[in-house]
């Protein structure tokens, strides 16, 4: 199996262009799926049929739940296709199994007066402070996941346009507004904390660690959350919290569907409608507290 695994992920690199951290989510998945059937005694793919498929999935349902089993069902139907496609088996077993119902859960996000008092945290006194205080400006503004920031250049700035250029999931490029007050703090963080990070070496990158190292993404989550406890911001937070907050806080002004999906590199438009039903949620919300026949 091993070899028709490495040929998979090569042509997940080569063609599809995925980045390190999918290839590894492949490569786990297709380990679980093959120490499986293994234990089947099933050594060639050819001998897989539906069943088998079948029964991996529901023997997973105890140790991962329904998101996790969608995700590797997803995986073990792209390898199968694969294979079709390059002549190593004739059918499909995978083809008619049903991925599993998944609940949408609406994305947590923070009102206006909440981001704020995040953006207001950092100590613009020291070069951390004013690159923190950059980051959360520019993912407030852009809507950036934590990885795109991590590996944004200097080179996907446009201070003159003011537009910053980042590679989404499957190095897909886009181009997102910048806004003018990400832009000044932006423009603050390279012209005065950067070259006291970057010291005498140099770097591509815009979001610098000491000794010119790239800042990580893990790194960029620890200031994110550094500074929301420090705002006294007591709801849970992820990594993508401040990019709910950029599409939610465009959808309640105003700002057409089709534009954050642009915006937030969402290849299916049905992606970005999860954020109107936060929209549906809120207004419920108000309706219940303040119309007069309402309770």
């Amino acid at each position: 199996m091993q070899i028709y695994q490495e040929a998979f992920i090569d042509y997940l690199k080569v063609e599809k262009g995925l980045s390190r951290n999918s290839i590894l989510s492949y490569n786990q998945d297709l380990k679980k799926y093959f120490e499986y059937m293994d234990k089947k005694g099933i050594k060639e793919p050819s001998k897989i049929v539906t069943k088998d498929i079948s029964e991996f999935l529901f023997a997973m349902r105890s140790s991962i739940s329904v998101t996790s089993i969608s995700r590797v069902l997803s995986t073990v139907k792209s390898f199968h296709k694969f294979l079709v496609r390059e002549k190593i088996i004739s059918t499909n077993p995978s083809e008619f199994i049903e991925t599993p119902r998944l609940d949408k859960k609406i994305p947590s996000f923070l009102n206006f007066e909440e981001v704020n008092r995040i953006l207001k945290t950092p100590n613009l006194r020291n070069h951390q402070g004013i690159r923190d205080r950059a980051i959360l400006e520019l993912m407030y503004a852009t809507g950036l996941r934590v990885s795109e920031v991590s590996f944004l250049k200097i080179s996907d700035i446009n201070f003159e346009l003011g537009f910053i250029k980042c590679k989404g999931k499957g190095s897909k490029e886009r181009i997102v507004p910048l806004g003018k007050i990400a832009r000044d703090f932006m423009q603050k963080y390279i012209d005065e904390a950067r070259p006291r990070l970057a010291g005498k070496k140099l770097s591509y990158y815009i979001f610098l660690a000491q000794g010119a190292r790239r800042l990580s993404r893990q790194s960029i989550w620890k200031a994110i959350k550094r500074n929301v406890s420090l705002a006294g911001i007591r709801k849970p937070t992820s990594p993508h919290t401040l990019r709910h907050s950029f599409a939610t806080h465009l959808l309640e002004r105003g700002a057409d569907l089709r534009s954050v999906q642009e915006m937030l590199g969402h290849s299916s438009i049905t992606t970005t409608q999860i954020y109107t039903h936060i929209n549906q949620t809120r207004l419920k919300e108000i309706h219940t507290k303040f119309h007069p026949r309402a309770h």
